[in-house]
């Protein structure tokens, strides 16, 4: 490819990102950065695909959704290519992939591609771990990749890195450690762009339910806070299982939780809890020779655009007091 086509694709890339970072960035958030970045990379060295991986430690899987060409892939940490990249940790450069053994062969036999050449670059954080990697395949010019073609993707592979990094710094402090949902910080993002067009939209609607689990200050007193810490955990698996796609399930402080639906009435709302509260009813939390049982109380509102976000929440939360007042283990709308 001539250097000044080259250069051209470069310029309309950045001004791209730039455009979308001061604009329209905020409902992409960083999953777009990373598309952007896996364009630039694949124009740097002339490549026909390109994908950025991410590297989730605790699944033991890479997976990535800026993958050109393709949807979102995941595959197991310890196979492919990538993995052999970040296992050696140093860049992984081949010209003849189908005689590594390393690489798999399965998507260009279901798909008919052939695979002639990989760059893969392992991505660390400023600590020197790794936490992804950035790969091209099939360079457009005659004979394959080279070490030139490293050094022009370096800059690229650093700066989504960084994005990474931030990716992940970001996710940590909007998720809550002990129970794995996200925290009352995650809800406000949420709420103010994945379901910002459905409080904009008013033929779209919008549901909450803010649940409290019954008397849980006397499982800390009776078992500890060990066992309350389990009863948290099974509450929040309970609300993660019975949350469907498009919901949000968030940690709200303390016993307290919170189900956000899109388009659902406050009568598709209360049956949800309804379903929820009779599953807590049935479950019982094994924490050593403990067997412990409880309940939830609900209360439900349908979200008031012409209100604000504290005041929506207000209308739960009284909801929810009028439920522990008349019994507990109850849902009120």
């Amino acid at each position: 490819m001539d250097n000044s086509v080259i250069l051209s694709e470069i310029y309309k890339v950045s001004s791209e990102l730039y455009e979308d970072m001061v604009d329209r960035m905020p409902d992409k958030g960083h999953t777009k950065i990373f598309s952007y970045l896996t364009r630039l990379g694949k124009v740097l060295v002339n490549a026909d695909r390109a994908s950025f991986w991410k590297w989730d430690k605790k699944a033991h899987v890479l997976w990535t959704t800026s993958a050109t060409d393709a949807d979102t892939i995941v595959i197991p940490d310890n196979k492919g290519l990538v993995a052999k990249a970040l296992r050696n940790g140093d860049l992984l450069m081949t010209n003849d992939p189908y005689s590594d053994p390393d690489f798999n062969p399965e998507v260009d036999k279901k798909t008919g591609y052939v695979t002639r050449s990989v760059l893969t670059m392992p991505i660390s954080n400023i600590k020197g771990e790794y936490i992804g990697a950035y790969q091209v395949i099939n360079k457009l010019d005659e004979g394959g990749f080279t070490k030139e073609d490293s050094q022009k993707l370096s800059l690229a592979a650093v700066i989504c890195g960084l994005a990474l990094e931030s990716d992940v710094f970001l996710d940590e402090s909007y998720t809550d450690k002990l129970t794995g949902l996200k925290n009352r910080m995650g809800f406000y993002s949420d709420l103010g762009w994945k379901y910002d067009p459905f409080i904009k939209d008013k033929s779209r609607t919008l549901s909450l339910f803010i649940c409290d689990i019954d008397h849980f200050k006397s499982v800390n007193d009776t078992f500890g806070h060990n066992t309350g810490d389990e009863v948290l955990k099974v509450m929040a698996d309970i609300l993660s299982d019975s949350c469907d796609t498009g919901c949000g399930v968030y940690r709200w402080g303390g016993e307290e939780f919170i189900m956000i639906m899109p388009d659902a009435d406050a009568e598709q709302c209360a049956q949800k809890a309804e379903l929820v509260r009779m599953r807590a009813e049935n479950t019982i939390c094994k924490v050593g020779d403990a067997e412990i049982r409880f309940t939830v109380s609900f209360g439900i509102t349908e979200y008031n655009k012409n209100r604000t976000v504290a005041d929506n929440i207000g209308a739960a939360d009284k909801n929810l007091y009028i439920a522990k007042e008349t019994g507990r283990n109850r849902v009120v709308s």
